[in-house]
């Protein structure tokens, strides 16, 4: 039994040294493989692009224009909807496309969170506006994170206008803090129906010179705190008929307009610093049967007549039947434009290079000219301090 159990042990020894020199050669390989080129990896997004510096002086915006690619300098003219529970999407979005702006929608709070924001600004070549529509009651953004503000109507109702101012600025800071540079506030719209109607208690008053009063103590607090507003929506939406989520909207005639609806656009200067947003509406003596969003008419009266030389947007474009029963949405963006918008939003987001192809082939043919792109872009610029 002794020489077997010798003879055991040789076996074992034998086999153990044979398994260690196999070892040594899987694990040769093993090294020898993990210094080779990975094979055919897919890039998932493009390598970082030289920031541009802000510029100044008479010829600073195109100097910034200049260090635009063609496509950039279209990409700077969209505000494109992004999914706020993912952070890296909406990076990833900015570094390959370099769109202007993003517009955080729905209850998803992860980018207004833990400095996320951050990384969207690094991945773009100039600052990218990002905006909420924080308006207060039923239409908010902040309010899972920083509390609930009320209603454009209960304010009017129950505070001062230096409370609102005051309230605004508050509001504006914890924006401000988190990363929103922009809020789609507030409403300019004029009507004392139902509270829950598409505009409804939105409205701080069916008066034009209450709700003038009251958007501009919103729109002096958001300032106050560096938050753009926006006034909304041009040319009124309080007295339409229907509702642009759903359909084609209709409003009274322009010179009914004038006087009342409008009555709040005047004197625009003294809103600061704010944006206007032009509605999906339909304006007999204005716009033709299209929607104000796409009718050259309705910017020129915005621009001539109400004397306003900032920045203008359109409502979203993506998601709204008003536009989308009549126009794809690559078709709506080179139409805002070149009627007149500096910016088209679509809060749906995707379709961003669809989107870009079109308005690149619009250049090229002549549909959108490029003194057009270069106003607006110009504008968008100036608005983000980029010159």
């Amino acid at each position: 039994m002794r020489p077997a159990k010798h003879l055991t042990r040789r076996l074992l020894l034998v086999l153990a040294a044979g398994a260690l020199l196999a070892a040594v050669v899987v694990y040769a390989g093993g090294d020898e493989a993990e210094h080779q080129p990975p094979a055919a990896a897919p890039t998932t997004a493009p390598p970082p692009q030289p920031r541009i510096a802000a510029a100044a002086g008479p010829d600073a915006c195109a100097t910034v224009i200049g260090e635009l690619t063609p496509r950039q300098r279209l990409a700077q003219l969209v505000v494109v909807g992004v999914d706020a529970s993912d952070p890296q999407g909406a990076a990833d979005l900015v570094r390959s496309e370099q769109v202007g702006g993003i517009f955080l929608g729905g209850n998803a709070t992860a980018l207004l969170e833990n400095k996320a924001l951050d990384q969207v600004q690094q991945a773009g070549r100039l600052p990218v506006s990002v905006a909420v529509d924080d308006e207060g009651g039923r239409v908010q953004r902040l309010d899972d994170l920083d509390g609930s503000i009320p209603s454009a109507r209960k304010m009017a109702a129950t505070m001062t206008t230096g409370e609102v101012r005051e309230l605004a600025r508050e509001r504006g800071r914890a924006m401000a803090a988190r990363g929103v540079t922009v809020d789609y506030a507030p409403v300019l719209d004029l009507t004392d129906g139902a509270a829950g109607d598409v505009i409804g208690d939105r409205s701080f008053s069916a008066d034009p010179d209450t709700a003038r009063r009251y958007a501009q103590a919103f729109a002096a607090g958001l300032e106050d705190a560096g938050i753009q507003p926006v006034l909304k929506h041009f040319p009124g939406h309080g007295h339409a008929t229907g509702d642009s989520h759903k359909g084609s909207v209709t409003t009274p005639p322009l010179d009914e307009l004038r006087e009342n609806d409008l009555m709040p656009y005047r004197n625009l200067a003294d809103f600061g610093s704010a944006a206007v947003m032009v509605g999906h509406l339909d304006v007999p003596g204005l716009t033709g049967g299209e929607p104000a969003s796409l009718s050259p008419a309705a910017y020129q009266l915005l621009r001539g007549e109400f004397g306003f030389d900032g920045p203008v947007l359109t409502d979203d474009l993506g998601a709204m039947k008003a536009v989308t029963q009549r126009y794809p949405l690559p078709q709506a963006v080179v139409k805002a434009v070149q009627s007149g918008a500096d910016q088209a939003l679509w809060s749906s987001g995707g379709r961003v290079s669809t989107v870009l192809d079109a308005m690149e082939k619009a250049t090229t043919d002549g549909t959108l000219p490029a003194e057009r792109v270069t106003d607006a872009l110009t504008t968008v610029l100036r608005a983000k301090h980029a010159c």
